[in-house]
C-alpha cells in the first residue's frame, strides 16, 4: 500500500487515499473513494450499475471485491459537478455513453442548459411578482378562502 496525492485542478484541493497497484494500475477501495469524494458507497453501487462508472474503472481483486482505477476519482468528481449544475443523471449518461463528444456539441450541451435555468428564473421571478400582487391586494382568508 502507498500513499497517493492527487491534486484536482478544477477546483484545487489535495485528495489523500491508500492506493495499492494491480497490473500497474494504481487501484483503490470503495471505501476509499467514497471517503475521498464524499459519496455514499450505495451511490457508488448504482452509479456502477446504470453505467455511470464504465467498466474501464472497475476491477475485481483476488477475493473478488470491487475495487477502481485511481482516475475513478476525477470522473466522479466531473459527475458531481455536472449534477450540481443540473444535469440530470440521464443526461450524464448520454454523454458518457458517446464516449466523447466534440467541441460544438459540448458547447450546445451547456448552452441548452444556461437557456433552462434562464426560463426557470424567469418563471420563478414571476411566481415571486404574483406573490406580491397577492399581498398588495390585502386578501384574507379568515371569513373564507380568497373572501375580503
Amino acid at each position: 500500500m502507498m500513499l497517493l496525492i492527487i491534486t484536482i485542478k478544477m477546483v484545487n484541493y489535495k485528495v489523500y487515499f491508500i492506493a495499492s497497484t494491480k497490473n500497474g494500475v494504481m487501484v483503490i477501495k470503495i471505501s476509499e473513494v467514497a471517503k475521498s469524494i464524499d459519496l455514499p458507497i450505495s451511490t457508488i453501487r448504482y452509479y456502477e450499475q446504470i453505467g455511470i462508472i464504465t467498466d474501464e474503472y472497475v476491477l475485481r481483486d483476488q477475493n473478488n471485491y470491487r475495487i477502481y482505477a485511481s482516475d475513478i476519482i476525477h470522473h466522479l468528481n466531473v459527475v458531481k459537478h455536472c449534477l450540481a449544475v443540473g444535469f440530470s443523471i440521464q443526461d450524464i449518461k448520454s454523454m458518457i455513453s458517446k464516449n466523447g463528444i466534440s467541441k460544438d456539441e459540448h458547447v450546445s450541451l451547456i448552452q441548452n442548459k444556461i437557456a433552462e435555468i434562464e426560463a426557470a428564473q424567469k418563471k420563478l421571478d414571476e411566481s415571486k411578482q404574483n406573490l406580491y400582487d397577492i399581498l398588495t391586494l390585502d386578501i384574507t382568508c379568515e371569513k373564507g378562502f380568497g373572501k375580503y
